[in-house]
């Protein structure tokens, strides 16, 4: 994967062997401190919010908080010029809760508004100013559930201010709900608080959005003898699923049944109904409307073992019976290695947890640490990772002849401490050895290749076992069903789309709702293991014509902490008369990972991205993908990284005893490595840097 790739350094580096078992490569999480994980956007969001209000309604009523993480790139112009997710998906922006066929309200009974008039409500009740903020708020939450690093979108709240009248309350919480039915309104002492609906997100991975959406403006209407239906579904074992989930969240409230109905093509087919039950319409509603369940999440540390992470986690969903949406974690670790990692996981109790310990080593995996928490993980919320590495059978390069092993190794020790290494994305991004790799998958998938996204995805390697018989079988046959009864229950991903393509079809619009299926998180992954790929040519064009000196039309990126400046603007492109004046050092310049909101080198490493992507077809992509929902931002990533906490010894493999002399005898004779690197740089590309060789 890396073989054409550069090398920063210059030193004449050793060949050895790594991974010959996983205990010889160790990877534990470095956690962040507890006092960093605090949301430090907060203040100067507040003092933003409160100075627009101030200056566009002095007399309005000020919101007490603002718990919010600042709009990154992805969020730039999301309720201004350019189109948000509310603009593209009419279900988003609280029209007519038409999805609600058989509903039959009694004589008098209000009809939920529209769009228009809940705004028109809002901003009378809000005054437009504080409306404006409520809305980008919703905005901002939809983008972030449509991010990798989305797990942090659960916590985030929005206040409205003390409502301090009871019935202008009970409306606001009904026109917030109307025309965002993917927020939950709640009362805390008389202030209204605003936050992302939990059981929103969870419904979306098994119905489409337009049903969810729905579904829960026909939860919240509440009329008397009214009724609401799912799309007509063929697949029993999804039914199931969606009867376990309303009876499993409302079930107090709400009552499901299957009925037979007759779908587009006029084929008789099943369908799931839902209705109030009995007298619970009639029940006095709160102000603050249905109250959440305090969430519970139990943390622990992950040990596994030749386990990729994902797999680790479809481990511990099908044996607790929740879904891998529910586990949160900072980082994806390596698969051949032994892993320690910290891990959240939602609505299992402690107890439960370790109930399942003796069964999951069984399967390469040990729980530790296991506790209560107040809130989930989210993506890159670690300080980095420490590595504990032995790279065995050393001996020197063929066309080394020059020196003692020991000597080339501590050389290359030296270098690599002193000048860092190119921080490209190891081949492990990409599924390493697999017959396709990650960023085929996410080709397809910007291209809105969808049909053939799925025949990638569904791939197999050259191997007779369970998992990749099913696959062999799914794309002979394209029968869904079939693969589905043969496919192990831990294998997620896979199982989820084969429902939805048993659903809907093995075609363009049955793999669309097929890829909507599986969470987002997993869909964004392939597209950025593309974007990673296209990174790491970037990277090796740019010092392969311009070597480490920083020219004209280079990124440099700003270590200024203040908050209220964007992403972008911490970027500058680097003057004449600064590449003249050596103004800036290689350690300094970035490089853009491709997206809809960042900015391109003004030299010939711009011309290449543009000519690089018109190559795979997408000149004329905005990298956002709105039938699968993808909005891919960007972000800019140092082309090199240095190395910490360097450490190493050199050990008889036979006597397990450290050796000491420069005599030594090659074929016995094993170098155990430490160090620690920050997040999202590879241990098997630092490796690459210091023994000059590829793996």
């Amino acid at each position: 994967m890396l073989r054409a790739f550069s090398y920063v350094t210059d030193h004449t580096g050793f060949c050895g062997t790594i991974k010959n078992s996983p205990s010889d490569f160790v990877v534990t999480e470095i956690e962040m401190p507890e006092h960093l994980l605090r949301d430090t956007r907060a203040e100067s969001l507040q003092k933003t919010s409160e100075a627009l209000l101030e200056q566009n309604s002095p007399g309005l009523q000020q919101p007490k908080k603002l718990r919010r993480e600042s709009p990154g790139p992805c969020a730039e112009g999301c309720c201004g010029g350019t189109p948000s997710p509310l603009e593209h998906d009419p279900s988003w922006a609280g029209g007519d809760c038409s999805a609600s066929p058989n509903k039959n309200p009694d004589e008098g009974e209000p009809e939920p508004k529209s769009g228009l008039e809940e705004a028109s409500v809002l901003d009378s009740l809000l005054g437009k100013p504080m409306s404006e903020l409520l809305n980008k708020f919703a905005c901002d939450l939809k983008n972030a559930w449509d991010l990798e690093n989305n797990a942090d979108a659960g916590s985030r709240e929005f206040s409205l201010g003390p409502i301090l009248d009871k019935k202008n309350r009970a409306d606001l919480h009904s026109a917030v709900r109307q025309k965002f039915p993917f927020l939950v309104t709640l009362t805390k002492d008389n202030e209204m608080i605003v936050k992302g609906n939990a059981d929103y997100r969870e419904l979306c991975q098994l119905v489409t959005e337009k049903e969810t959406s729905d579904f829960f403006k026909f939860l919240d209407a509440k009329l008397e003898n009214s009724t609401f239906s799912f799309e007509p579904d063929g697949n029993k074992e999804h039914r199931k699923v969606v009867h376990h989930f309303i009876n499993r969240k409302f079930g107090k409230l709400l009552e499901t049944k299957s009925f037979t109905v007759t779908d587009v093509n006029d084929q008789p087919n099943m369908s799931i109904m839902v209705r109030f039950r009995e007298k619970s319409w009639s029940r006095k509603r709160s102000a603050g409307g249905f109250q959440e369940k305090q969430d519970l999440y139990t943390a622990f540390t992950l040990q596994k073992e030749n386990l990729e992470t994902l797999e680790a986690i479809g481990f511990l969903a099908a044996e607790l019976g929740v879904l891998p949406s529910d586990f949160s974690y900072a980082g994806i670790k390596d698969k051949k290695a032994i892993t320690y990692q910290p891990m959240v996981v939602k609505k299992v109790t402690p107890e439960r947890l370790k109930e399942i310990g003796s069964k999951m080593e069984k399967k390469g995996m040990r729980i530790h640490n296991i506790h209560s928490a107040c809130q989930h993980l989210r993506l890159g919320q670690l300080k980095g990772n420490r590595f504990d590495i032995v790279v065995r059978d050393l001996k020197r390069h063929s066309h080394d002849s020059s020196a003692d092993l020991k000597e080339r190794i501590s050389e290359a020790m030296e270098n690599v401490e002193t000048k860092g290494f190119v921080n490209y994305y190891g081949p492990q991004r990409f599924g390493q050895g697999q017959n396709v790799q990650t960023d085929q998958i996410g080709l397809a998938l910007l291209n809105e290749k969808m049909v053939k996204a799925v025949k990638l995805f569904f791939t197999p390697e050259d191997t007779d076992d369970p998992v990749n018989n099913a696959k062999r079988y799914f794309l002979q046959s394209e029968d869904a069903k079939g693969a589905l009864v043969m496919l192990p229950e831990f294998k997620v991903r896979e199982k989820m789309l084969l429902r939805a393509l048993n659903r809907y079809g093995v075609n363009h619009e049955g793999c669309t709702k097929g890829w909507l299926n599986i969470p987002h998180s997993m869909r964004v992954f392939y597209v950025h293991a593309y974007c990673s790929k296209i990174w790491n040519e970037a990277a090796s064009y740019r010092l392969e014509i311009y070597g480490s000196k920083v020219v004209e039309g280079d990124l440099v990126f700003s270590e200024e902490n203040d908050e209220s400046v964007s992403l972008n603007d911490k970027v500058h492109v680097v003057t004449a008369a600064e590449e003249s004046a050596n103004k800036y050092s290689i350690n300094q310049v970035v490089l853009p990972m491709v997206g809809h909101s960042i900015k391109y080198p003004s030299n010939k490493v711009g011309q290449w991205y543009h000519e690089r992507l018109s190559k795979d077809e997408l000149q004329m992509c905005k990298f956002r993908v709105p039938p699968l929902q993808l909005n891919i931002p960007g972000c800019y990533r140092p082309i090199l990284k240095n190395v910490q906490n360097l450490s190493y010894f050199l050990e008889d493999s036979e006597k397990g005893i450290e050796i000491e002399d420069n005599h030594l005898n090659e074929s016995k004779v094993s170098l155990h490595i430490s160090f620690d690197l920050d997040p999202s740089c590879y241990a098997t590309v630092c490796l690459r840097e210091i023994m000059k060789c590829d793996f």
